[in-house]
C-alpha cells in the first residue's frame, strides 16, 4: 500500500510541475497612467502589428480631437429668462393646440366632390 501512495504522490508532483510550466508568462504591457495614454503608447509602438495600432488609434481619436457640433447661443439677462420661463409654464398648463385643417361646410365639400368627379 505504501508503494501505491508514494507512486500517487510522485504522479501528483509531476502534474503540479507540468501545470506550473504551462502557466503563461505575464508580460508587462505598454505603460500608461490612463487608458487613453495606454492606447497612445500602443499605436505609437512600431514593433506591434499594424492592425493593433490602427485599432488603438481609432479608439483613441474621439478623446484626442474635439467633435464639431452645433451649439445654441442666446443672450438673455435674468429678467428675460424669467419671462420666457413664465411663458413656457403658462403654455404647458393649457390644452395642447394641434394644427388641424379648417372645417369646411358640407355643401362646399359636396360641391368639390362633384367637380372632382367631372375632372376624372
Amino acid at each position: 500500500m505504501l508503494a501505491t501512495v508514494d507512486a500517487a504522490l510522485a504522479e501528483l508532483d509531476q502534474e503540479e510541475k507540468l501545470l506550473q510550466e504551462a502557466k503563461p508568462v505575464v508580460e508587462d504591457g505598454p505603460e500608461g497612467e490612463t487608458s487613453l495614454q495606454l492606447m497612445q503608447n500602443v499605436y505609437r509602438d512600431r514593433k506591434l502589428p499594424l492592425a493593433v495600432r490602427v485599432r488603438c488609434a481609432v479608439e483613441a481619436a474621439p478623446y484626442e480631437n474635439p467633435r464639431v457640433s452645433a451649439v445654441a447661443v442666446t443672450h438673455m439677462n435674468s429678467q428675460s429668462f424669467a419671462e420666457a420661463l413664465d411663458r413656457a409654464i403658462s403654455r404647458s398648463s393649457g390644452p395642447v393646440l394641434l394644427n388641424s385643417p379648417p372645417e369646411l361646410p358640407a355643401e362646399e365639400l359636396k360641391g368639390h366632390a362633384s367637380v372632382c368627379a367631372c375632372n376624372v
